[in-house]
């Protein structure tokens, strides 16, 4: 039986791949700054703050919303975005596990 490769990793490893796929936009990043910026849901076009088509921001507000970073709720036409606190706050706990354990040597030399 063929596994997918991914199953090979530990959870928290596998966790941690899809948000950082996820962040590995700057129109991403740029749309989370933005919503964390506002400190409010966001009704209406978020293309508008950003240098990119309409049909282009939705499919990085889709990723966003496939990890749970931003919530999307549909309103009659509209759609009110906002961020997802639990999910953010998942975000900071795990990134900092990661990186605390590839902690660098700085006398550590390559040769």
């Amino acid at each position: 039986m063929v596994y997918a490769k991914t199953k090979l990793f530990d959870k928290e490893l596998q966790e941690c791949a899809e948000y950082f796929k996820a962040l590995a936009h700057p129109a991403r990043l740029q749309i989370l700054k933005y919503l964390a910026k506002t400190k409010t849901c966001i009704t209406g076009d978020i293309s508008e703050e950003l240098p990119l088509s309409r049909t282009t921001v939705n499919q990085h507000l889709t990723e966003l919303k496939r990890v749970g970073l931003i919530k999307g709720v549909v309103d009659g036409v509209k759609t009110n975005y906002c961020l997802n606190p639990q999910k953010v706050e998942e975000l900071k706990r795990i990134t900092k596990i990661f990186l605390s354990e590839i902690e660098v040597d700085n006398d550590l030399k390559c040769q």
